[in-house]
């Protein structure tokens, strides 16, 4: 789980011991997840749980709220926790929305000379986990790309919707892609579409990093609907439609121009 340290606050007056625990029992569920045997949309019974890892149940229900931050769990008021889950047409809606904000948040970067050093650096790591074929990192490490792009653009506002955003939809892209057992050679040329896209920003390009954001959603679209929907059986059990014209035949996708 990628940052989970993160959780761990220097000032929480939690023992260690139990802030171990809870990142067990987390890691623990998530293998669960990841690996199929807890479904998208499924309740996680903290009693089940805590009976067969053999902890208190409290102890899942912190774990429960790891999880759920970082976005591979949902929670609402008076109601059990679920694994996420995202129909078809969520996906779709999903992918539009992530055009405009970070699209935005191109163009905001590369309008006030943003440090794109870190995102170089994430871009990086990217090119080390397709090329060790490690679809785990990848994703990741993808999630970490977007996030930094957010928050480069310098508008708090837009980084909090983005985070709302990328985190259950990244954990959800992490769940379909183990189910399916895909590896990460489908993703090589996008590592290349993240490299652009930190190239305009450095070089002041604002109206043609925005543009090119945009357009490359469109490719990460496709490349998901050829690797993780069409070949899932998640889709034939969500009845929604298609929304978008542009992901109902590849040949119709526009690859990013190198501009």
């Amino acid at each position: 789980m990628s940052n989970m340290s993160a959780h761990f606050e220097l000032n929480d007056p939690t023992p260690p011991t139990s802030q171990l625990r809870k990142q067990e029992i987390a890691e623990q569920l998530l293998a669960e997840i990841v690996g199929g045997t807890l479904a998208p949309g499924e309740q996680i019974s903290e009693r089940t749980w805590a009976t067969k890892f053999g902890v208190a149940q409290a102890s899942v229900r912190e774990a429960i709220n790891i999880l759920a931050h970082d976005g591979f769990v949902t929670k609402e008021s008076g109601q059990s926790a679920r694994v996420v889950n995202l129909s078809e047409e969520d996906v779709v809606q999903l992918y539009e929305v992530r055009a405009g904000l970070e699209g935005m948040a191109g163009y905001l970067a590369a309008s006030v000379g943003a440090d794109v050093s870190k995102l170089q650096s994430i871009v990086q790591e990217m090119r080390r986990a397709s090329e060790a074929r490690d679809s785990k990192a990848l994703t990741d490490w993808d999630l970490q790309f977007h996030l930094e792009l957010c928050r480069i653009s310098g508008n708090s506002h837009l980084l909090n919707y983005a985070q709302k955003i990328l985190r259950p939809f990244f954990a959800f892209v992490r769940m379909r892609v183990s189910v399916s057992g895909q590896g990460t050679s489908a993703w090589g040329q996008d590592v290349d579409v993240h490299q652009h896209i930190v190239e305009l920003i450095q070089e002041g390009e604002a109206d043609l990093a925005e543009h090119y954001v945009k357009k490359s959603m469109v490719r990460f679209a496709s490349t998901a609907r050829r690797n993780w929907i069409l070949h899932d059986s998640w889709r034939s059990s969500s009845s929604a439609p298609v929304t978008d014209p542009t992901l109902k035949g590849s040949s119709v996708i526009r690859q990013p121009s190198r501009t």
